[in-house]
């Protein structure tokens, strides 16, 4: 059992729902993004979501894409990635973590070496949002192999047909991406999310985790309870990209989780 397998097995028992934070990796600077990282669970949040800043992101929207642009120029790596989670994990080894971002820099780095310093460092799971199942061979079954979760994302355009396909190899959660489009385009609406997370749940055991377009309290609020929890990245992207303090950013951070977990 992974760290996400006990965290939701815990939450469920509790009958609580989760709250899933995002940051880049090195959003403005190391030191800066570790202490937002460090700080995190304090705030409420469940599973931390670490981003892997990319030059060519897809998914992502313009508050995303200028913090990995912001940790990329910094002198941010793919080793000083794990080095934060090796720093993180000195002080917590309960929290769950996942990387999230794109295969070009793992690929790069060679799948092998990546599985096996991401285990060493502390990574629980993976959500590379490049890889389709038809690609399991490349990276999700290695992953499984070594024993981090690999967490697909699901969308209101993965029909019937598709979405066995998608929950195959999937464990740890799934990701519903509310809408369609890039993070941080729009906001999630409770009643279009809510038969999608029930068609999805007809399918899979696993945890159904919401994303994109969540921004408020209530936002998180309304999105935790038609689902297992909830993700936010963009609005705590944006207080880290106006250069706000430590304690404010993690403030805010409360409030969203405070949202979510009255769900």
């Amino acid at each position: 059992m992974t760290r996400i397998d006990a965290k939701f097995a815990k939450l469920k028992a509790e009958g609580k729902k989760a709250f899933v934070a995002y940051i880049m990796g090195g959003d403005p600077d190391v030191a800066t993004s570790l202490a937002v990282m460090k700080g995190l669970p304090a705030a409420g949040v469940d599973v931390i979501e670490l981003g892997m800043p990319f030059t060519d992101p897809m998914a992502d929207g313009p508050t995303i894409q200028l913090a990995g642009q912001r940790a990329l120029d910094g002198g941010m790596t793919m080793d000083k990635v794990l080095d934060m989670v090796r720093d993180f994990r000195a002080g917590d080894t309960e929290t769950p973590i996942v990387l999230m971002g794109y295969y070009n820099p793992i690929y790069s780095r060679g799948v092998d070496r990546f599985l096996s310093e991401a285990t060493e460092a502390g990574i629980d799971g993976l959500i590379v949002v490049d890889l389709p199942p038809e690609e399991d061979s490349e990276l999700c079954l290695p992953a499984k192999a070594a024993g981090l979760n690999f967490i697909r994302l699901a969308t209101p355009t993965t029909d019937d047909k598709r979405l066995p396909k998608v929950l195959q190899n999937t464990s740890g959660f799934v990701y519903y991406v509310s809408i369609t489009g890039i993070t941080g385009a729009a906001a999630a609406q409770a009643t279009d999310v809510a038969p999608e997370v029930a068609r999805i749940k007809s399918q899979t055991d696993l945890p159904i985790i919401v994303g994109f377009g969540i921004s408020t309290p209530e936002n998180a609020r309304d999105i935790a309870g038609i689902a297992d929890g909830c993700v936010v990245g963009s609005a705590i992207v944006k207080e880290i990209g106006a250069g706000r303090p430590v304690a404010d950013i993690l403030a805010r951070v409360k409030a969203l989780a405070e949202g979510a977990h009255s769900a």
